[in-house]
């Protein structure tokens, strides 16, 4: 009998040596590494996200160029515009990733397949109800947020233009979970990190004007937008269609397969609720500091982004546990898929919380980006003193959302997304009856983001992971793509 962990060397009938029996290929995501190979996976998507908060900082940079009113303006429309990211990205986007992934898990690459196309149906359908709510209720929600005057009127241009072209980040972010479903992190990360290049330029031609082009304000921002998101999609649907990809999705003769929309949703329906009540929360505040006049506003709008910032790296860090998670507990090992999510969650909180801290004693190093407004900043100073440290829950509770999307036990953490709202609401009705400050109410939004943190770990502690019956998946090698 040989040692353990020795292997034998086969023979022939001739007792000539045969080659040697080829060991299983090692999965990384199940038995290496977490913390290593977290940040591996993490590292792609962290540039390319980093790229989009570049077009955070030049597109408020350049819009307060604009003037005070059209800060305050993308303040009113900012919220539905990280509804439709978020919800066509990290929640949908990752119902499409997660259900292709399993196709291809089992060998069904037809399936996967006939998955994208209808993967494709529902970016469409949802980009076309986007447009109709905005363009026929937008100009009232806006108003109702306490958008007035040259405010609204700007922030109508936008929601014109951007909405208008709804499907274009609808199908944008439709593909890139495709891709990344196939293994394929890589060029979604490349098609985000162009994209924010060419939002930045044309963006900010055309809003501002250069040459012979003219200024077109907040339409030409918006504008901007939607040429560099067509430019991606371009590319990525040349690489999918012309079989370069590992799935083409299946357009000629497609029929319509409720089961396979059913695939898809089961997943990224329930996480659309989460950043669906993150931005009715960021609504209400923003509703709640139009009383207290534009300064306060726009000086708000400032902070929102530098949060929007510096939640991406979260994001990115959130993305990267999903596999990780989802594939350990497929191999049954749920005390590995909980040390990822904690790990995860402290990555995550303390890069946000790090650099949140720094700022919010140094607003100038932000504030002084944007604009030169002495009202303005006073009131950004003032919000990012008291809110900037507390981004780190933020941070915390993005992180557990994503590990709880890998161990499909989501609920919880929509669930914080629930207290957090119904907090907002109910602390901010209560302010608004006692006459309180602006200070009042940024010391309500720090309260929200703890809450919010605690509660999603809270959630991941206290909830049971781990497949159910006897029927455990097996989980091969790592997909093509996701570890070199």
């Amino acid at each position: 009998m040989s040692d353990i962990g020795v292997a034998e060397i086969p023979v022939d009938e001739d007792e000539q040596p045969l080659p040697p029996i080829e060991a299983p290929v090692r999965n990384a995501l199940v038995e290496g590494p977490i913390l290593r190979t977290l940040l591996w996976l993490a590292w792609p998507n962290v540039v390319a996200l980093s790229a989009g908060t570049c077009v955070v900082i030049a597109e408020t940079s350049y819009i307060g160029r604009l003037g005070v009113e059209s800060l305050a303006a993308m303040a009113l429309v900012f919220p539905f515009v990280i509804l439709t990211m978020t919800m066509s990205g990290g929640a949908m986007g990752g119902g499409v990733a997660s259900a292709i992934a399993r196709a291809l898990g089992a060998g069904d690459t037809d399936r996967a397949s006939t998955l994208a196309a209808h993967a494709l149906l529902i970016g469409i359908c949802f980009g076309l109800m986007f447009m109709l709510v905005m363009l026929i209720f937008g100009p009232r929600l806006l108003q109702s947020l306490g958008g007035r005057g040259n405010v609204l009127a700007y922030a109508i241009g936008y929601v014109q233009i951007f909405f208008g072209g709804a499907v274009v980040p609808w199908l944008l972010n439709t593909l890139a979970g495709i891709l990344r479903g196939t293994g394929n992190m890589k060029l979604p990360s490349l098609m985000i990190l162009s994209s924010a290049v060419c939002q930045i330029i044309l963006g900010g031609t055309l809003g501002l004007g250069l040459g012979p082009i003219p200024q077109f304000g907040m339409r030409g921002v918006a504008s901007g937008s939607l040429i560099a998101y067509l430019i991606s999609i371009s590319v990525m649907g040349w690489y999918l269609f012309s079989g370069r990809g590992r799935v083409i999705p299946k357009i000629s003769g497609l029929r319509i397969q409720w089961t396979m929309f059913a695939d898809i949703l089961k997943v990224g329906a329930v996480s659309c609720f989460s950043p669906l009540q993150s931005v009715l929360t960021i609504s209400i505040f923003t509703h709640l500091l139009a009383q207290f006049g534009t300064e306060v506003l726009a000086g708000y709008g400032i902070g929102a982004r530098l949060e929007f910032m510096l939640t991406s790296i979260a994001f990115a860090v959130g993305i990267a546990s999903v596999p990780m998670v989802g594939m350990a507990i497929g191999a049954d090992r749920v005390a590995r898929a909980r040390r990822i999510a904690l790990l995860a969650g402290c990555v995550a909180f303390l890069s946000v919380g790090i650099v949140a801290t720094v700022i919010a004693v140094f607003p100038d190093l932000w504030v002084d980006i944007f604009t030169r407004d002495p009202g303005v900043r006073a009131a950004s100073r003032q919000y990012l003193s008291t809110a900037a440290p507390m981004y780190a829950f933020i941070g915390l509770s993005i992180s557990m959302y994503f590990s709880s999307q890998g161990a499909a036990k989501v609920l919880g953490p929509v669930l914080a997304q629930t207290a957090r709202l119904l907090f907002v609401a109910a602390g901010g009705w209560w302010l608004s009856m006692h006459e309180a400050t602006a200070a009042n109410f940024f010391a309500l939004a720090a309260a929200s983001m703890v809450l919010l943190g605690v509660l999603s770990a809270v959630s991941v502690v206290l909830t049971r992971w781990g497949p159910k019956g006897a029927a455990v998946a097996q989980v091969g090698p790592a997909l093509p793509g996701l570890v070199d």
